[in-house]
């Protein structure tokens, strides 16, 4: 009788441990399961941003800024502008707490060459996106598709999030040195992500 109770007991602890060690590689498969990172070139990021009016102008609208596949496409949708040109920049802050906008500091130029049409071989910044077009009612939208853009990657020299987007009242010259003598800013949206 004793025998009978020490092996079933014994069966009864093998039984208990197995499930118990069942349970735990169980547990283990769901938490690896459920720790597995996404591949980020497999998720298209997109930020929209809200565009501020800057030295009392009427300037509003969105900015959208997508990345997909390596290609950053910025797409800027503006009302309250007077007709004709105006240049859009990049600008190496996203800080747009002074009133004339100015917080942004310069061009965001992290490989320093000089201002200038975006793709030509004499140089350009990185935040050199170029002019937009208002309409009689004051409406402009612009698209500007690169892959020398990112957004949060680890190339300094790439990575648009820490910059602003910076509407000026002026034409961009392409020429003028240090920003192509576009005037005052008179919209402005930082890229915080």
């Amino acid at each position: 009788m004793k025998k009978l109770h020490v092996v079933t007991l014994t069966f009864t602890l093998l039984v208990a441990l197995s499930c118990k060690q069942e349970r735990k590689d169980t547990h283990r498969q769901k938490e690896t399961t459920v720790l597995q990172p996404f591949k980020k070139s497999a998720i298209p990021e997109s930020i929209t941003l809200k565009m501020e009016p800057k030295n009392d102008s009427e300037v509003s609208g969105t900015v959208t800024f997508t990345e997909d596949k390596g290609t950053v496409t910025m797409i800027a949708t503006l009302s309250g502008l007077s007709q004709g040109k105006h240049a859009i920049h990049l600008h190496e802050k996203a800080d747009c707490s002074a009133a004339d906008a100015t917080s942004t500091g310069g061009h965001w130029n992290p490989t320093f060459q000089p201002h200038g049409q975006w793709g030509t071989e004499k140089g350009y910044h990185k935040g050199d996106i170029g002019n937009l077009i208002a309409d009689e009612n004051g409406k402009a939208t612009i698209t500007f598709e690169t892959g020398e853009w990112c957004i949060g990657c680890d190339d300094t020299n790439k990575n648009i999030v820490g910059k602003a987007v910076i509407v000026h009242q002026g034409i961009d010259d392409y020429t003028s040195q240090p920003s192509g003598a576009a005037g005052a800013r008179i919209a402005c949206v930082g890229l915080i992500q």
